[in-house]
């Protein structure tokens, strides 16, 4: 029979010792507990079972009691049945037969959120366990506990309040990965974005030097981090919106024709190139009884119509003369190229920097660098705020301030609701998304110059001193934020004391 001293049962958080009793049990009575975290490697070594048979077990295990009169083990379970092999040769080999140490938790019966979370605390101090039991045991013992129990379990393993769901979601890595996630430093969070962009080609590469870019500022920040899963998410996107179109041609019956080969020729040609027997000239609806009606896909996935056969199909060339390629050719499909990369990092880049405005505006107090700066623009009144107040759009503004639904909700009863101390983080917010709806597309009309422009590669002196003024406050916040590389590139010849000609 056991014997025993017991305290009381208190709140979550406190040390087993302080609220068990401590008994002295038969090692056949002890089992696994079905909230122990650790599901794998849960077998003793040999050089486990050697120690046990010779000093016993030195470290008491920690037991819940369950209802057939056993005690479940969710600390120690390896040791528990170290000392049953031990004591089941015993006779035979002349050794004591001994009882195992243990920490009894009546307080845990019925707790099984808590029982695993503390099972995870345990296993996460001692070597070799798994990146997946870690994950698995994270996401069960976070949804089943009280909210006072998730509160205190987040701080103690340092996760935020979406863990339980990011870490289910993170589980879906294979071992490989998860090994070299945890490896590389990647917290919950970021090991679970992994998961959103992992079909994104390179994209563990590339998410992993941008983190060790944040590590080596030796700041706490994730900037670099931020901006990669921004260009990842349009990434993806992107592939997403020409799987989609791919999706939409197919379920038309329409043949979607690939690159040729090298050196392979290429029969077809798009309708714009032909006309009809008779010299009318072909368009996507006069041409899609033609066997050879088929497409291909531009650079924004839309489809541009071609036939895959002209000649076979009675068609004739416009009599348009053909250019030979030249080296002017090659430079402007570069350029194109350059310039599809370019928008698409421009507008990616919004996100990172809206969620910085974002914290900067929800924040007790706006730092002093964006209240003059705000306080600057709005006595000055330049020209892009003008026409920001007039369109009276203000859905970016609300999102600012804090609406849980920006179309709806109006910004100024939103900041209506906000302690009058906050009257910065209010000014601040409206600069900042008159800023915002002058940078988000990439291209823009220059009255100036009475042409268009591209952002990324003609700032004005507003936009150009807004981003100066993000990245200060990213710095100053242990970069928490930082440019993507696209903004960095726009704003580097307008720095102080760059040359004009880089």
């Amino acid at each position: 029979m056991a014997t025993s001293t017991s305290a009381p049962p208190t709140a979550p958080g406190v040390h087993d010792e302080d609220v068990s009793q401590i008994d002295f049990l038969d090692p056949a009575q002890v089992v696994r507990d079905e909230q122990n975290a650790r599901e794998h490697d849960t077998e003793p070594d040999e050089e486990l079972i050697n120690s046990v048979k010779e000093i016993g077990v030195e470290d008491p295990i920690s037991v819940r009691p369950r209802t057939d009169g056993s005690y479940g083990a969710y600390k120690g379970w390896r040791r528990a049945q170290a000392a049953q092999i031990a004591n089941s040769t015993a006779a035979t080999e002349g050794r004591p037969v001994r009882k195992i140490k243990a920490y009894v938790r009546q307080d845990l019966v019925g707790r099984d959120g808590w029982t695993r979370f503390l099972s995870l605390i345990e296993n996460r101090q001692r070597a070799d366990m798994s990146d997946r039991d870690a994950l698995r045991a994270q996401e069960l013992s976070l949804i089943d506990m009280s909210d006072v129990e998730r509160r205190t379990a987040t701080r103690a393993l340092g996760v935020g309040a979406n863990a339980a769901k990011q870490a289910k979601t993170a589980q879906k890595l294979n071992d490989a990965t998860l090994r070299r996630a945890a490896a590389g430093g990647m917290d919950l969070e970021q090991t679970a974005q992994l998961v959103e962009v992992a079909g994104v080609r390179g994209a563990e590469d590339r998410l992993m030097r941008a983190l060790e870019r944040d590590h080596n500022e030796g700041k706490s920040g994730r900037g670099h981090w931020d901006q990669e899963m921004a260009l990842l998410r349009a990434e993806q996107a992107d592939a997403e919106t020409r799987v989609k179109a791919i999706e939409q041609l197919k379920a038309a019956g329409i043949p979607l024709l690939s690159a040729p080969q090298y050196g392979e020729k290429d029969p077809s040609r798009p309708l714009a190139e032909l006309t009809t027997g008779l010299g009318n000239l072909l368009t996507e609806d006069n041409h899609k009884n033609c066997p050879g009606h088929s497409a291909r896909l531009d650079e924004e996935h839309q489809p541009v119509w071609h036939c895959n056969d002209p000649s076979v199909y009675g068609h004739k060339a416009r009599p348009k003369p053909k250019k030979p390629k030249t080296e002017a050719d090659e430079q402007k499909a570069e350029e194109r190229a350059r310039t599809v990369a370019c928008n698409r990092a421009w507008k990616a880049a919004a996100e990172p920097r809206l969620e910085f405005v974002k914290r900067l505006v929800r924040g007790k107090a706006v730092p002093d660098e964006a209240r003059l700066f705000a306080q600057r623009v709005l006595l000055e009144l330049p020209r892009f705020y003008g026409k920001w107040a007039d369109r009276r759009r203000t859905e970016t503004l609300a999102l600012l301030l804090g609406a849980t639904d920006p179309e709806r909700e109006s910004a100024a009863d939103v900041a209506a609701h906000l302690p009058k101390g906050r009257l910065a983080n209010v000014l601040f917010a409206q600069v900042a998304a008159a800023f915002e709806d002058d940078i988000r597309a990439p291209k823009k009309f220059d009255t100036a110059r009475m042409e268009s422009v591209f952002l990324w590669e003609s700032p004005d002196a507003h936009q150009v001193s807004y981003l100066l003024l993000l990245e200060s406050l990213g710095q100053a916040d242990n970069g928490s934020y930082q440019l993507s590389e696209v903004e960095f590139q726009a704003i580097a010849p307008h720095r102080p004391g760059a040359d004009a000609d880089t």
